[in-house]
């Protein structure tokens, strides 16, 4: 049997890559918090493939949980060929605007976890190979964004650690892939920032779960290294790569500070009527 361990799971984009793994026949590991979202999760994944799906609830911001899954899989003897690193927290509140504790969580749960996973799965997946890693970064890693400074950087070392990790992991035939999507609705809360940062934009950059999930074992099975969803990401991942990284700083400071002033001016004409 092959397996497929995938960090965040239960739910959202890390569901979409479970259903897109099963649907090509992969045994799946699913690994997250919430213990009733991952029965939730195995029982659809089962119901829908022909295959089986083991789960493991844990809190990836903790210290040692990288050991302890790693445990986990050598203990049971899974065949791991594919690594999904998909667990991530973002949100609307970054920098200055939450208390060290959730940013250091932020910090370890985006760039600590899948850095420590990886390096505790590697003997497992060189085993195995030809074997895969995915780690899913952002299209926010492409760019410093004072809004949402400590996610934006934490993808941001995601995706540099992807390309040198592909390097060092060449010769033992695992090859490495990142996945860099713009806007997926995944749960409306998501929708509801999305089209407030971002409008319009924002609402054409969307692509939904499943067709990114689809898109994103597609071309890591193809050994891709950039993976990035939609015409309009790919464009826009471009321009920011090659712009400079003070210049969109400011033009992204500009930007939230111009929309902070719109909001409060239609503030002040609500509170006067």
């Amino acid at each position: 049997m092959s397996w497929a361990l995938i960090t965040g799971g239960s739910k959202g984009l890390g569901y979409s890559i479970a259903e897109a793994l099963g649907g090509r026949g992969y045994d799946i590991l699913l690994l997250a918090r919430n213990k009733e979202d991952l029965v939730s999760a195995k029982h659809r994944l089962e119901s829908n493939w022909s295959i089986q799906v083991e789960t493991f609830s844990i809190d990836l911001s903790l210290p040692g949980s990288a050991e302890e899954i790693g445990s986990w899989c050598r203990t049971q003897a899974f065949e791991i060929k594919i690594l999904c690193n998909v667990a991530g927290l973002g949100g609307a509140k970054d920098f200055l605007s939450l208390p060290l504790s959730d940013l250091i969580r932020m910090v370890s749960v985006n760039f600590e976890s899948p850095m420590s996973l990886t390096l505790s799965l590697i003997p497992i997946l060189q085993k195995n190979a030809p074997s895969f890693i995915l780690n899913v970064g952002s299209l926010a890693g492409f760019a410093p964004i004072p809004a949402k400074n400590i996610y934006s950087a934490t993808k941001s070392a995601l995706l540099f650690f992807s390309y040198s990790l592909r390097c060092q992991l060449k010769e033992k035939n695992i090859s490495v892939s990142c996945l860099c999507p713009g806007p997926i609705f995944t749960k409306p809360a998501v929708e509801k920032e999305t089209r407030k940062k971002l409008g319009w934009l924002g609402s054409q950059m969307a692509v939904e779960p499943a067709r990114v999930g689809e898109m994103a074992v597609r071309n890591t099975l193809k050994r891709k290294m950039l993976i990035i969803p939609g015409r309009l990401s790919t464009l826009i991942s471009f321009v920011l790569r090659v712009m400079p990284a003070r210049l969109l700083a400011r033009i992204f400071s500009e930007s939230i500070r111009g929309d902070e002033k719109k909001r409060e001016s239609q503030r002040k004409q609500t509170d006067q009527t």
